[in-house]
């Protein structure tokens, strides 16, 4: 419900009513400065889910077991967990922890997003939580750029001439991407201690690293993500006002800044107090922010337009639930 409020508010900003429009384009100045703050939730959602596993020291996900057990306790297993659970289990496990910690404005954009689909439509073959998945899906086609899904739109992908050779600009974006993909199942493979066991057919994995040297690392990156993520922003603000410059009309130029200015300012509010929520994950970082962002989070927290997110941070019912069990009888003697 959280995370569906913000998103709601998120979408006030991204798309706004119609009036704000000049015409009817669909495109703005100012859009890639809104769409930012929806790909910077995406990234403290997933982030925070990742982190939270380790940092409650829960043995299920350290032990990478919670999955055999989340059949009996999750919220109505699906059909696909009975008959898929088990040969899904240990992937959606290791691949929760990896994959969760990628998307976001501090990646290239487009590399997460299908690891990011991928995950979410195991979860919703094997378990149901109502529209959560459906919802972070949708997120994360924010990650997607024009060239992906300007078909969809009744746009024509842009021609780069005969294709051969390739611009330098395609040729890096290619580089970029591929290195992404490259370092994520490097970076699982080895922290992860993936090993095929060609005896048994089995792919064996642990956990190859300790708690100490998460927290280490945990408190290593929070602020520069914060810093990256600055930068992310800022580069889209100052990109969204050259446009602003760039258009016709001294009209349109005069309302197509003050919407950038009104837009860059609630975007870079927004940002400020959801540094609060998404350094809850450090404690250290937490209370290095700041007191100004700490005083204006406080003013809106009762609204939750910025929301802390860990799930399924401790996994309940490990050694089994208490179960109601209903029994019928027809002659008070034989009970079923």
């Amino acid at each position: 419900d959280s995370l569906l409020l913000e998103a709601g508010f998120l979408a006030v900003l991204v798309a706004p009513l119609r009036l704000l429009r000049r015409g009817s384009p669909a495109w703005r100045p100012h859009d890639a400065v809104t769409f930012w703050a929806v790909r910077w939730l995406l990234f403290r959602l997933m982030f925070a889910s990742g982190v939270v596993k380790l940092t409650s020291r829960c043995p299920t996900w350290w032990g990478l077991t919670v999955l055999g057990v989340l059949e009996p306790v999750s919220c109505c297993p699906t059909w696909g967990d009975h008959k898929w659970g088990m040969q899904l289990w240990g992937f959606r496990c290791w691949g929760a922890h990896s994959v969760l910690c990628v998307p976001g404005p501090v990646t290239p954009p487009t590399p997460p997003c299908p690891p990011q689909v991928l995950l979410q439509v195991l979860i919703i073959l094997t378990g149901n939580y109502n529209f959560f998945n459906a919802l972070t899906i949708v997120l994360a086609f924010s990650l997607l750029d024009e060239e992906h899904v300007g078909h969809w739109l009744g746009r024509p992908r842009k021609r780069h001439g005969n294709g051969w050779p390739p611009s330098l600009g395609s040729v890096l974006g290619t580089l970029l991407e591929l290195s992404t993909y490259g370092l994520l199942l490097c970076w699982t493979v080895r922290y992860f201690g993936l090993e095929l066991d060609w005896d048994r057919k089995l792919l064996d994995s642990k956990v190859a690293f300790t708690y100490h040297e998460f927290t280490t690392w945990l408190r290593t990156v929070t602020l520069p993500l914060v810093g990256v993520a600055f930068l992310s922003l800022s580069w889209e603000i100052l990109v969204a006002m050259y446009r602003c410059a760039c258009v016709r009309g001294c009209f349109w130029k005069l309302w197509a800044t003050l919407q950038w200015a009104i837009m860059a300012t609630a975007t870079v509010g927004l940002f400020a107090i959801s540094l609060v929520p998404f350094t809850y994950i450090e404690h250290e970082s937490n209370g290095k922010l700041w007191p100004g962002i700490h005083q204006m989070f406080g003013a809106v927290e009762r609204f939750q337009v910025v929301n802390s997110y860990g799930l399924f941070r401790r996994m309940t019912g490990v050694g089994g639930r208490p179960e109601v069990i209903l029994e019928g009888s027809y002659d008070g003697h034989s009970w079923t």
